[in-house]
């Protein structure tokens, strides 16, 4: 059995990244990067005050000005220590990292970039990788756009939610969910970015209704494109920045597509219980036979979940029937999901779980009345 201090050390918070500099310049160029990596450090401005969280810190970043006298103090041992200098690191700085056990000298100039990168690795380890489930249609029609909404919504009452569009030529996630006049990123905005994106920056500044924040398009005639680079550095912000993100994804095949959805810890083919659709979700199955975590949501009674299993070669998630007043909610703004009962919920529930405070009974009603098949 675990001991008290063990649990205890398990359930205390990570500590964030050391600054050690009195550098007042030096500071004010480190404290942006650690922001694009969202991340606030500890900041010590002088070699005692830095040992109290030496060793907790994840990872060390030395100031020239300070790492000699560091080195005289002899804390312990540790990895992850690295010495930011200013301007061309003199050549004594070098064997000070060999007293001090310094991993590496960096200059600020060549090396921002770099430490935007591994203090962005700190963070996601602090705060955990949030969920990515990637939705795609078996066949046209299957309704993927509306339960790729509905899994935002749902997901959104339990933390921090984002739904990324990744098909420009779709009816818009922004416009089915009553956003498209709301103020935000888009697309087209984060196409023109390069650089580290930051997840608090890409959480506040996306279009939002509670917790739910929307990714989709502009529309206005233009004919839209996704971008390799942006939709990299979106995916990566939005899962350090949110607890679950859902991905919109379109039929056609394209490498960048393919991409994103292998990306995705989760996989979920939208298709119809009819011969056409089962055999697109067939066709999509052979196109991410690598993937591990993908499963069909159904929709129809025309096909059993154990027919449709058999015949695509993937877990049946759930299986709804047609929902009244889906098409009006949508029109309305309201969006898919309006409340936790009702066939969409239900399907919903068995991807995600139940909501919060929402007993199993009332997120996830008897597959009879549902049409929910487990």
């Amino acid at each position: 059995m675990d001991s008290q201090p063990a649990r205890a050390a398990r359930s205390a918070p990570a500590a964030p990244p050391l600054v050690i500099t009195a550098d007042d310049d030096l500071l004010a160029a480190l404290l942006p990067l650690a922001a694009a990596a969202d991340v606030t450090p500890t900041v010590a401005r002088d070699p005692i005050s830095a040992l109290v969280s030496w060793g907790r810190a994840p990872v060390v970043l030395v100031g020239a000005d300070l790492a000699a006298r560091l080195a005289d103090v002899v804390p312990e041992a540790r990895s992850r220590v690295v010495i930011v200098s200013p301007g061309l690191a003199a050549h004594e700085l070098f064997r000070t990292a060999l007293r001090l056990g310094a991993e590496q000298v960096v200059e600020l100039a060549a090396a921002s970039g770099w430490l935007v990168e591994m203090l962005a690795d700190v963070t996601e380890h602090l705060s955990g990788r949030g969920r990515v489930i990637g939705v795609i249609g078996g066949s046209g029609g299957a309704g993927a756009t509306t339960l790729a909404c509905a899994l935002g919504q749902w997901a959104a009452r339990s933390g921090p939610a984002a739904i990324i569009d990744c098909d420009p030529q779709g009816p818009g996630l922004d416009r089915m969910l009553g956003l498209e006049r709301r103020q935000g990123f888009r697309w087209d905005a984060l196409c023109q970015t390069t650089g580290r994106l930051s997840a608090r920056a890409l959480r506040e500044a996306l279009p939002q209704a509670g917790d739910l924040g929307v990714l989709s398009w502009y529309v206005d005639g233009r004919p839209q494109t996704l971008q390799a680079f942006a939709v990299r550095e979106v995916l990566s912000a939005a899962r350090r920045g949110h607890r679950t993100v859902v991905v919109d994804l379109p039929r056609w095949p394209d490498p960048l597509v393919d991409e994103i959805a292998s990306r995705c810890d989760e996989l979920v083919v939208a298709t119809v219980a009819s011969v056409v659709g089962v055999a697109g979700a067939a066709r999509l199955r052979a196109r991410f036979a690598e993937h591990a975590g993908a499963g069909v949501v159904l929709r129809g009674e025309a096909l059993t979940a154990a027919e449709v299993q058999r015949a695509v070669g993937l877990p049946v998630l759930a299986q709804m029937r047609d929902q009244r007043g889906l098409a009006e909610a949508v029109d309305l703004g309201l969006g898919p999901l309006r409340s936790e009962r009702g066939p969409l919920a239900a399907a919903v529930a068995k991807v995600l779980g139940p909501a919060p405070g929402a007993s199993v009974a009332a997120s996830v009603p008897a597959a009879h009345a549902s049409g929910a098949v487990a």
